[in-house]
């Protein structure tokens, strides 16, 4: 670990170097201007001015104005964004000291909006020729729910498979697990993504931005981004010459969840840094039909930040987080009369207490996930060219504690270190033509340090390579490109008390991929995408070598040495409309696999459910498959922003996915564990003053219907359908500001569930938790009505040069 975290450091230092020492003869120029409302001519307040490729911007003044210096020349795509008004993207060439004014125009439609998720450089939303969903930290406050992925999970095409409030994993367009990659600060996030209960590793309360990407991205990324991509931006530079601090708290009822969080930013100079904390806990969450549910609490300590330098020649970070959290793991298990019961040492139960759901501190079974990362992320100019480098070292380790005789023993114990390292070479844009080339890749090691193996110790090297290109000719934007894979893997014997249950092998595995589209603006109002992409997915360890049973997941897998590589071709298509009235995005895509992994389950000579002993309990047996595959959906967002009523918007998000196995299995075609279809009608006012000392206020109301899920996988009783449901929550909030326009904080109330309906998501993995033999129904359900209120306080200050 020493010589890991050395290493980085190093490297960090020798680029500081480098970089400083060219910093007399760089060449800066700057960029300033007024934004102001189109409509009123009034200047805006508070703006953000932002480049993303440089990491670098500014903010409006009272009067509207905003600078932003020490920038490389060259062209630059710049970002105009406040709350309520529509984004700008405008590409500037920045030569010498610029000024350029910006009008903002009430909110409809964001497809103007700048991305850096499945591009090389960054790109304006409408003209790239995937979907890509962006939320906001705005947005993310403005919601309750109780981790990362559950907040993203109403945009359209995007769901979760929940292990309780705290542990949700993304699933988008019916795919989840290692299908989707998820990027954080421009690194590769590299936890036990394979497993239902691993969550992603990253501080909610840190996050600026999130980009998800849907649908195949293996040209940038390489194997496992066969879904999509959730790219979670964490750091990202104040204005020159500020320094900004930031408190946040959370409250949730349900739960009793408890979060308090900061923040300290600066730049002076140019020396720019972020450092961040946050502390969170819970109990035991409860609905209508199970009471509180036992050990369904958790407890959340993280930290973070960068420390970097951004000039003329480009710019270099140092980042590092660290994530600490402990969950209960939900079992279900109650006595004869429907009462949670909890094991106790000796081997026996009892009935969980009024103490015991009110506590905050995981019982038996539960699990400890650290997640330590540090990495630099560069970016230089090189004459007319740029170079971006990343490279990191991250930590990862899991421990599963589930003997109440021992609550010390960690039954599974990964240990999981993983280099990652990308390098992207962009060249000077000429003729409309911006080119890229790049390789990234990663050094993978894990280790069994607990008393049971469920995969065994192994180690990996993926390295790819690929080649981007886009072109823009009048009203069409063309982009795509090609990338090659190789991924080794050397995997060890599996133990188990000393005894070899499976044996050691090396596998290899490699790939081409690629994509090819474009879209095209028929006019200001109407836009067309269409994408063909090829992606790939080498399998993973425990779909190759898993053999055991582990905490919370109520079944024993087994993997498959002789699994090949998942590849899919992908075809997008969507039509974009919007005026200042309505706007429209409906997206059809078609995704065929082949070699499509699943598990599914075993049977016994008798044609029963195959059953493994483990600790006195009785697990269903699992083993991974391959089949051909595809699957199908569309996504339709509407929002009417009726005229004279500017300040309501009426929206509405659709979403649709169906999944098919070439050949039936046990009578079905249907793929396991796809999201069942989702409605979410949202009516929302919107203010941007009220009064003298009330701005961004907004008040609404949203329907969530979620359909009945019955085309299930239903082979060897694998999956159940789920009945449909509808949800109504309901939102209220406001910021806060003084006579001279500047906020003191920002408070925002929601309610999820406001008629306490007990229900269950299709993909909660509590839906298969055990009988209640008082009432007859199978499983835990979802979290009942849960009011959370936020409250956010920022202070900036100026620092006169």
């Amino acid at each position: 670990m020493k010589k890991h975290l050395l290493l980085v450091v190093i490297l960090y230092l020798i680029t500081c170097y480098n970089s400083f020492g060219s910093a007399s003869t760089e060449i800066k120029g700057s960029i300033s201007g007024v934004i102001t409302d189109e409509k009123t001519g009034k200047p805006i307040q508070g703006a953000s001015i932002y480049i993303a490729d440089i990491k670098t911007g500014s903010s409006s003044d009272a009067n509207g104005k905003f600078i932003i210096t020490n920038l490389s020349e060259g062209v630059h795509l710049i970002e105009v964004s406040h709350v309520g008004y529509t984004t700008i993207a405008a590409t500037v060439d920045i030569s010498g000291d610029v000024t350029r004014d910006f009008k903002l125009t009430e909110a409809i439609i964001e497809n103007s909006t700048v991305i850096i998720t499945g591009v090389t450089k960054a790109a304006q939303l409408k003209k790239v020729p995937f979907q890509v969903a962006v939320i906001k930290k705005d947005e993310l406050l403005q919601n309750a729910g109780t981790n990362l992925i559950d907040n993203i999970s109403r945009k359209p095409g995007i769901a979760s498979v929940a292990t309780g409030p705290a542990i949700s994993k993304p699933v988008i367009r019916g795919l989840g697990y290692n299908r989707v990659l998820t990027i954080n600060d421009g690194i590769r996030q590299e936890g036990q993504q394979w497993g239902d209960e691993h969550g992603i590793e990253i501080d909610e309360a840190s996050v600026n931005k999130i980009e998800v990407l849907k649908g195949p991205a293996s040209l940038v990324y390489g194997s496992d981004a066969m879904a999509g991509v959730i790219n979670i931006i964490t750091n990202v530079p104040v204005q020159n010459n500020t320094i900004k601090i930031n408190a946040g708290s959370n409250y949730q009822s349900n739960n009793r969840l408890t979060s308090i969080n900061g923040n300290v930013a600066g730049n002076i100079n140019g020396f720019n840094w972020n450092m961040y904390g946050t502390v969170k806990e819970a109990a035991d969450y409860r609905n209508r039909y199970d009471g509180y549910v036992f050990n369904s609490k958790f407890n959340e300590h993280n930290a973070g930040g960068y420390l970097g330098y951004n000039g003329g020649w480009g710019y270099s970070h140092l980042l590092i987080s660290n994530f600490n959290l402990k969950t209960g793991l939900t079992e279900g298990e109650r006595d004869d009369e429907g009462y949670f019961v909890k094991d106790i040492a000796g081997g026996s139960q009892v009935r969980a207490t009024e103490d015991d759901f009110k506590s905050t501190k995981p019982e038996i079974p539960y699990q400890h996930i650290r997640h330590f990362k540090i990495g630099t992320d560069n970016n230089f100019r090189i004459g007319k060219n740029n170079l971006g480098i990343n490279v990191a070292w991250q930590r990862n380790q899991r421990q599963e504690f589930g003997n109440p005789d021992d609550i010390r023993e960690a039954a599974l114990y990964f240990d999981l270190k993983t280099i990652t390292y990308t390098a992207q070479f962009h060249l000077k844009e000429k003729n409309g033509w911006k080119n890229s080339i790049g390789i990234n890749g990663m050094n993978q090691q894990n280790n069994n340090r607990g008393i049971e193996q469920l995969i065994p110790d192994y180690s990996l090297q993926d390295l790819g390579g690929f080649i981007f290109s886009q072109k823009e000719i009048k009203k069409l934007t063309l982009s795509g490109g090609i990338r090659f894979d190789n991924r080794n893997v050397s995997v060890q014997h599996l133990l188990d008390a000393g005894t070899i249950k499976g044996d050691a092998f090396s596998k290899s595995f490699s790939n081409v991929s690629g994509s090819i589209g474009g879209t095209y603006a028929i006019s200001n109002t109407i836009n067309l995408k269409l994408n063909i992409a090829r992606a790939f997915r080498a399998p993973g360890i425990s779909e190759l070598a898993s053999n055991g049973a582990h905490e919370g997941t109520i079944r024993y897998e087994y993997g498959d040495q002789q699994l090949r590589s998942e590849t899919s071709t992908q075809t997008d298509f969507a039509i974009e409309y919007g005026n200042k009235h309505f706007s429209l995005n409906a997206a059809a895509y078609y995704n065929y696999f082949n070699n499509f992994i699943f598990y599914r389950k075993l049977l016994n000579n008798n044609g029963t459910d195959s059953l493994v002993a483990v600790d006195g309990q009785q697990l269903t047996a699992f083993k991974f498959d391959q089949e051909k595959a595809h699957l199908a959906g569309v996504e339709v967002s509407l929002d009417i922003h009726p005229h004279p009523l500017d300040w309501l918007h009426f929206q509405n998000s659709f979403s649709y996915v169906a999944g098919r196995l070439q050949t039936a299995i046990e009578g079905t075609k249907n793929l396991p564990f796809i999201p069942a279809p989702k409605l979410l009608t949202e009516l929302k006012a919107d203010f941007k003053k009220v009064g003298k000392n009330f701005s961004n206020c907004y008040i609404k109301f949203e329907v969530e219907n979620n359909f009945r899920q019955n085309k299930v996988f239903t082979a060897f009783n694998t999956e159940t359908a789920t009945a449909a449901y509808s949800l109504m929550n309901a939102g209220i909030g406001t910021t806060v500001i003084n006579k001279r326009g500047v906020e003191l904080f920002s408070l925002n109330l929601s309610v999820n569930n406001i008629a306490d309906i007990a229900y269950q998501n299709h993909l909660s993995r509590l839906k298969y938790a055990a009988e209640n033999l008082a009432t007859g129904r199978t499983g835990v359900y979802n979290m009942g009505r849960n009011v959370s209120l936020r409250l956010n306080v920022p202070l900036s200050f100026s620092i006169q040069q």
